[in-house]
């Protein structure tokens, strides 16, 4: 796996009418590994991690130029609902669905065509422990998800998430509205994924990027408003020795 490329951008551009959210954007995601997107708000971080699954096709007059490639395959060229099973996401505030804890994990799974319960309650289970959740909720699979904390639902969502089996998933600032130990579960719990996914995460958090990537793509707007790509590489290294002053003044504070 070491060295393959999952997803990548090629000269990616997206347009909501005549704006021009994000310009020209290339870079290879790794396998396997945590990529941060970070940058000032209002320079496309979130429009570019929803173009990897799509999410954005729900926004009208939205065009793009250029290619998003999941394993050598053009994302628009892909079925979506076989496309955003492939590449999950999880959004910044919890929204669980307002079912029990099971039917949460199993939505997915059921949407696929799995009936069989002892398979269902295997798949919920499996997805539940890998979310580090299991302990806390195992007695309690048919309560509602709204019973749980909010560091309790986001585990929720991504163990839905992980209960179809992606291969990529898409965290947008996904602990920027938890307490800082609900954070750090969340935080632990993506460095645990990584070995089975490819995790793409927003932040606005400088730390928690240096935390918890591998690589590390910085977006800043330009004249136009348009959000490019300045610098991406090893997050220790971007943090270290950025190779654009821009990037050192925003990772220093000196904007944003």
């Amino acid at each position: 796996m070491t060295g393959k490329k999952v997803m990548k951008t090629i000269n990616y551009s997206l347009f909501y009418g005549d704006f021009k959210a994000l310009n020209s954007i290339t870079m290879d995601i790794p396998v396997n590994r945590i990529t941060a997107i970070i940058g000032p708000s209002g320079c496309g971080k979130s429009s570019l991690i929803r173009s990897f699954n799509r999410m954005n096709d729900l926004i009208g007059n939205m065009r793009t130029d250029g290619s998003i490639l999941i394993d050598g395959k053009d994302v628009y060229s892909q079925d979506v609902v076989e496309l955003r099973r492939k590449v999950g996401m999880v959004f910044q505030r919890p929204n669980p669905f307002p079912k029990s804890i099971f039917d949460n994990a199993a939505y997915g799974p059921r949407i696929h065509g799995i009936r069989d319960k002892s398979e269902l309650a295997a798949i919920v289970e499996h997805s539940i422990r890998d979310a580090a959740l299991w302990d806390e909720v195992k007695d309690d699979l048919g309560k509602s998800a709204f019973t749980l904390s909010g560091g309790q639902q986001q585990r929720l969502c991504i163990a839905r998430a992980l209960a179809v089996e992606p291969e990529v998933i898409l965290m947008d600032e996904p602990a920027s509205a938890l307490d800082p130990v609900a954070t750090l579960k969340i935080e632990e719990l993506m460095e645990k994924l990584k070995s089975k996914y490819t995790i793409v995460v927003v932040t606005h958090n400088m730390q928690q990027a240096a935390r918890v990537s591998d690589f590390t793509a910085f977006l800043l707007t330009d004249l136009e408003r348009s959000g490019n790509l300045i610098e991406f590489g090893p997050t220790r290294e971007m943090f270290t020795n950025p190779v654009d002053s821009r990037t050192e003044d925003y990772i220093s504070g000196r904007f944003g």
